[in-house]
């Protein structure tokens, strides 16, 4: 496995505020001892482990524009849990959200800054794939770019099809990642992106070449001089290579 997924990070106006939210919203806690960010991950996770990506919030100027390109579903167990759930996350501060979805059985809200996620309705492909079902990425060719990402993650691809392809962590732990087709091309910098990391004996550098290879390319988001390498997948979707880990 030469990098995996170790966060899924969030731009935020108030990173500290957001990860209280969502901290609340999946029952995880909140690490707050680096004043500029805040991350969130279940209670007494093993970090990097393969039962969670944790959420990484930092801080950015500028207010959220359009539809984000990638959003959490998160899964429920039953009917009267998803209308429980729905209700509970509503009283934490989301609202219903909508993108044009029509009439679906799941239901569209959006946090305390606009960013989409999605109550599923019971589902038995993510039963044991809790508090969050899935990583969604918008996406035109998802089974083109679906070997791509599982370079990245060292996931598996489970599924892939002209509209949709699924990957997950080899030993079916955690969430999902799933590519969604969509009609709509990327415009602007991502607010939600994947960071990926290589394993304690590997090379951030070697890592990051090697995803050339497989078709990234080097990104300049402004992130100046920093220890880790910032990347774009073959349809733009920026993505950090971190430091071993």
């Amino acid at each position: 496995m030469p990098t995996r997924a170790v966060h899924l990070v969030i731009d935020a106006l108030d990173p500290v505020a957001l990860a209280a939210f969502w901290a609340a919203v999946l029952g995880w806690e909140v690490d707050a001892t680096d004043p500029e960010d805040a991350s969130v991950e279940p209670a007494g996770f093993d970090y990097p482990g393969p039962s969670a990506v944790p959420l990484v919030f930092v801080p950015v100027p500028e207010p959220r524009s359009g539809k984000n390109r990638l959003h959490l579903d998160l899964s429920t167990t039953s009917a009267e849990h998803q209308a429980a759930e729905i209700e509970r996350v509503r009283a934490l501060g989301a609202v219903p959200a909508d993108i044009g979805q029509g009439d679906v059985p799941w239901e569209v809200l959006a946090d305390p800054e606009g960013n989409v996620f999605c109550v599923l309705e019971p589902r038995d492909a993510y039963m044991d794939a809790r508090p969050v079902a899935a990583i969604v990425m918008d996406c035109a060719h998802p089974d083109a770019l679906a070997p791509f990402w599982a370079a990245v993650t060292g996931w598996d691809v489970h599924a892939t099809l002209p509209h949709f392809a699924s990957l997950r962590e080899p030993g079916g732990a955690g969430p999902f990642l799933e590519l969604l087709q969509v009609p709509d091309a990327k415009t602007t910098k991502n607010r939600l992106h994947l960071d990926a990391a290589p394993m304690k004996d590997g090379d951030t550098e070697a890592e990051a070449r090697r995803l050339e290879a497989a078709g990234a390319v080097r990104e300049d988001v402004g992130q100046g001089q920093v220890s880790w390498v910032v990347l774009a997948d073959p349809e733009g979707n920026e993505f950090c290579v971190l430091t071993p880990r």
